[in-house]
């Protein structure tokens, strides 16, 4: 009798942190599931769109002005995340700077409107051709045609952003920055277009892309801001003495 008291001791305990896991793991597939059915609706939820059908049900009836609104939140947080990677933080201690707006503006009026045109101009050339010869062909002219007149408007507009206001310091910053960021786009840029082609409708290819060189473009602006950071303190350092943290961290002196 002891012995099968005991079993049912242990069978009864040991399954209690079971209904407890059960109960977590619910929870979680629960949270995926809701998400899940806003972003799309779901099949129990038919003839109630999602944020992701609204989305892109916008961009088939309104494409600029979705594109524009896409390009300039994505370049905004960007500003905001590479400045936090970076702990770069203006004279008041935030992230929020003066070039978030500045690059919002940027996303919104220059590089989608840029983009925009670029790639329907793309996808016009190459319109009902899929054939594996075209696919190269169009990946071909995406990388030496598109691609260096998008970066070489980014590399512009940054400068000025940065303070730039001369031709002189502008041409500088487009000279030092062209090949890194072409490098960049010719390891990127395929992979991201073939994807784009094979799975995306044509409509959602500038968002794609957006949010592909958000990803991109924090990194590249976090190491930026990483590297012109550590140039300031250590001329600080020489200049004036004192410790590298007393400096704040302000933008680039043209």
């Amino acid at each position: 009798m002891s012995v099968k008291f005991e079993k049912d001791t242990i069978k009864q305990t040991s399954g209690i942190p079971a209904q407890g896991i059960s109960a977590v793991k619910g929870g979680k597939d629960d949270l995926v599931h809701d998400i899940g059915m806003t972003l799309t609706g779901g099949k129990t939820m038919e003839g109630t769109k999602g944020y992701l059908a609204v989305y892109l049900k916008q961009l088939q009836t309104n494409p600029l002005r979705t594109k524009m609104l896409t390009s300039g939140t994505l370049s905004a947080l960007q500003e905001i995340l590479a400045s936090w990677i970076a702990k770069d933080r203006n004279k008041n201690g935030h992230y929020f700077t003066s070039r978030v707006p500045k690059m919002a503006a940027y996303g919104a009026f220059i590089s989608a409107p840029l983009g925009h045109v670029l790639i329907s101009i793309l996808q016009k050339l190459f319109a009902g051709r899929t054939s594996l010869k075209a696919k190269i062909l169009q990946i071909l002219v995406s990388n030496l045609v598109i691609a260096p007149i998008q970066n070489s408007v980014y590399l512009i507009s940054m400068a000025i952003i940065a303070g730039a206001r001369t031709f002189h310091q502008v041409r500088a910053t487009w000279r030092a920055g062209f090949m890194p960021v072409m490098r960049v786009s010719w390891i990127s840029s395929p992979l991201c277009l073939a994807f784009a082609q094979k799975f995306l409708p044509e409509h959602t290819w500038v968002p794609f892309f957006n949010v592909i060189a958000f990803f991109i473009g924090t990194y590249v602006n976090s190491v930026t801001k990483k590297k012109r950071l550590a140039a300031l303190r250590r001329k600080y350092q020489d200049e004036r003495g004192g410790r590298p943290d007393d400096y704040p961290g302000q933008g680039p002196k043209y």
